[in-house]
């Protein structure tokens, strides 16, 4: 059959939910006391949290087994995926170097090869693990490509172990490295390198937390166990994030230290000694501010200082402080990120998420708007100083991504490389709109859907959302939106406050005592798409993960009434603890937490998705997801919100939570868990929504026959 008219009104499938236990478990904060009854599944190391874990995933998939046709998109999503994806080349050495997934690999493979020569494996993480969860989350080369090295993550842990390499006999050199977390590989010159880590905590290495990041340089051929702290690590200043990075040109260290995600301080260090003292730029967290380049003491900055939308500064290193900044390239009033390739700067905006890029010489003259080769979004434009032809690619919500090799000098480029898939963007398009939040802001959203749609209120319809940390959502193309719009499916991004799509004005209207803009917005988004036609209370999802999964906790808890499902992915959905676990006292810039002030404490509460869940109330159907090692929100957010739905829930719509195995936040997750977890959400949405079969069957005889 077709979609119900309103509400499902089949027959719904009994779930019989496994009983979670309470504990007697009370936190007083400033005289309130809150019951917290399921702290006792934040231990996710216990044998009791892994007995819960089995049995609810044992509901969950008998669950997901009954839908008839979660099958079919599962074979759909394998076909569809089934494409040779090849990233932008990048040269190091002799050797142009590229990423490339022949389609259904859990992760993509390192190819290289040299010129008139064939291509060549450099490395295939699809070796590191049986499984394929052990994936490559980067690579650094010296400056003439003849030393590298590498950080792998197990089961989708930010923990990292780094690997050094001969590239030309591609033999491991050294001994692993451990404990490496929230950093890059930077090398300098052919001797060592820097990388950043924390004290590994003591107790659960998932959940405990970590709050002293310190930089380390490693000396090749010298043990871990010698290897010195750069920065950080001092009992009187606490840096939650350090990061440090070379010069192209080798000369200078740069360091940036943070107590939280937005702010940092910023040091140089001359290289040509390791004891040479630290010179400080900026002592304070008020201002975003990197270094971007140099031309000898000659230091460029990118900030948003005295500049919400930033700018390109540039100053001398042996008087770097602000005062002494002179501006390169204004700020406009479209937010700006800026790179470096080819001996020029190129200044990419955002025009209502839109992707527009500038290219201006090292004096600040303009050369030339680039034209890109369509609406959506343009990356990669930038590149090594003495190469003149570099590789940047383009998307949007459906188009797939294809690269370009463009040309400093003259501006021209060629395409490079093109996806062959099964599916025509022109069968398809994104329609921007402006609407209207609940304080009168103006908020953009981009709807993408099959040509010929028709506005009656009966499409499924997917709202996507983050809405925060400066985040800016801007048009990609993915496999998984393009087989919900194949279906029938209308697919919506608002660019919510706390995003970064217009500046650091924008993101501050979205955090702290401002959060509540954000799921005003959301809310907002789902009641155009409703008043429009576009969909009804009864066909509408509501998705996002992470900071989206607290995105998609507090809309749904707010307003139960507004969707037909709730898909909170990896959520932060305890407001009132976040800040005990791993590095989420990192996030205090844009929540607050709930230790700072009575008033803090009220505002979180008030809509921490967890404490907000009412007895009697028909909430949506739900499908939360989570990850058994997910050592970033950690799963014990999800297991408690969706235990306390459980418990709570009023009708008969299901409250069902699926945890990944031997996984993480997301990053590095196999192809194979990616298409089964796709399958999944979109069968269990579609079902909700009174589908017993798929909506386009058309599409699924086409590749049955």
């Amino acid at each position: 059959m077709a979609a119900c008219q309103n509400t499902p009104q089949r027959e719904p499938i009994a779930v019989t939910y496994p009983n979670t236990k309470k504990v007697d478990t009370v936190d007083t904060y400033f005289g309130t006391q809150i019951q917290d009854p399921y702290r006792w599944l934040e231990d996710d190391r216990s044998q009791e949290t892994e007995a819960w874990v089995k049995k609810q995933n044992a509901v969950t998939f008998g669950y997901l087994d009954k839908i008839p046709f979660r099958e079919d998109l599962k074979n759909r999503l394998e076909k569809l995926w089934n494409y040779e994806k090849v990233g932008s080349p990048f040269k190091e050495g002799s050797y142009t170097y590229f990423y490339k997934n022949n389609g259904l690999q859990d992760q993509s493979v390192v190819y290289r090869k040299k010129e008139g020569e064939e291509e060549e494996v450099f490395l295939d993480p699809n070796r590191f693990s049986e499984d394929g969860t052990t994936s490559l989350t980067s690579l650094s080369f010296t400056k003439d490509g003849s030393k590298a090295a590498y950080l792998i993550s197990e089961a989708g842990s930010d923990w990292r172990k780094g690997i050094v390499i001969d590239p030309e006999h591609k033999e491991i050199v050294e001994d692993t490295l451990v404990d490496i977390k929230f950093s890059g590989i930077s090398w300098k010159g052919n001797e060592g390198f820097f990388y950043s880590s924390y004290d590994k905590p003591k107790g659960s290495e998932l959940s405990a937390k970590t709050d002293q990041h310190k930089l380390y340089y490693h000396q090749l051929g010298t043990p871990q166990s010698e290897d010195k702290v750069v920065f950080g690590g001092t009992a009187e200043e606490k840096h939650r994030y350090v990061y440090g990075y070379v010069s192209e040109d080798g000369k200078y260290l740069i360091i940036t230290a943070s107590t939280s995600t937005s702010g940092n301080k910023l040091y140089i260090k001359d290289l040509s000694s390791l004891e040479n003292p630290l010179v400080t730029i900026l002592d304070d967290t008020e201002s975003d501010t990197y270094v971007i380049d140099n031309e000898g003491s000659k230091l460029f900055l990118v900030t948003n200082r005295n500049a919400p939308n930033k700018k390109v500064v540039v100053v001398d290193a042996a008087n770097p402080t602000p005062e002494h900044w002179t501006d390169l390239i204004p700020e406009t009033k479209n937010v700006l990120t800026a790179g470096t390739g080819g001996g020029y700067f190129f200044a990419e905006y955002m025009v209502d998420a839109i992707s527009k890029v500038l290219q201006y010489d090292y004096e600040g003259k303009l050369i030339r708007e680039v034209k890109l080769p369509g609406v959506g979004s343009a990356n990669g434009f930038g590149g090594k100083k003495e190469e003149k032809e570099f590789y940047f690619s383009f998307t949007n919500y459906n188009t797939p991504s294809s690269s370009f090799r463009y040309n400093v000098e003259t501006g021209e480029y060629t395409q490079y490389w093109e996806p062959e898939i099964d599916f025509d963007p022109n069968d398809y398009e994104s329609t921007q709109v402006f609407y209207t939040s609940k304080d009168g802001t103006k908020v953009p959203m981009i709807i993408t859907y099959k040509k010929g749609l028709e506005l009656n209120g009966k499409n499924p319809t997917i709202l996507y959302g983050y809405g925060g940390f400066n985040v800016s959502l801007t048009p990609y193309f993915s496999i998984g939106n393009a087989i919900w719009m194949e279906q029938g499916g209308v697919y919506a991004v608002p660019n919510l406050r706390g995003g970064g799509e217009y500046g650091k004005e924008w993101h501050i209207a979205g955090t702290k005592q401002q959060k509540q803009n954000v799921f005003d917005d959301f809310i907002a988004a789902a009641e155009y798409l409703i008043t429009e036609q576009y969909t009804s209370k009864e066909y509408l999802a509501i998705r996002g993960g992470s900071n989206g999964g607290l995105l998609v906790g507090a809309t749904m808890t707010q307003r139960p009434d507004l969707m037909q499902v709730a898909l909170p992915a990896v959520g932060v959905l305890d407001m009132l603890r976040y800040h005990t676990f791993t590095a989420g006292a990192g996030w205090a810039y844009d929540y607050g937490t709930s230790e700072e002030s009575e008033a803090m404490f009220s505002y979180l509460k008030n809509y921490s998705p967890l404490h907000n869940i009412k007895e009697g109330t028909a909430y949506p159907a739900t499908l939360v997801t989570t990850a058994d090692h997910d050592d970033r929100v950690v799963p014990a957010h999800s297991f408690k919100f969706a235990a306390e739905l459980q418990e709570k829930q009023n009708g008969d719509n299901p409250t069902l939570i699926r945890i990944e195995e031997n996984a993480g936040h997301g990053a590095g997750t196999p192809v194979s868990k990616t298409i089964e977890q796709y399958a999944d959400i979109f069968g269990f949405t579609l079902f909700n929504m009174g589908y017993d079969e798929l909506p386009n069957q058309a599409v699924l005889k086409e590749f049955k026959d």
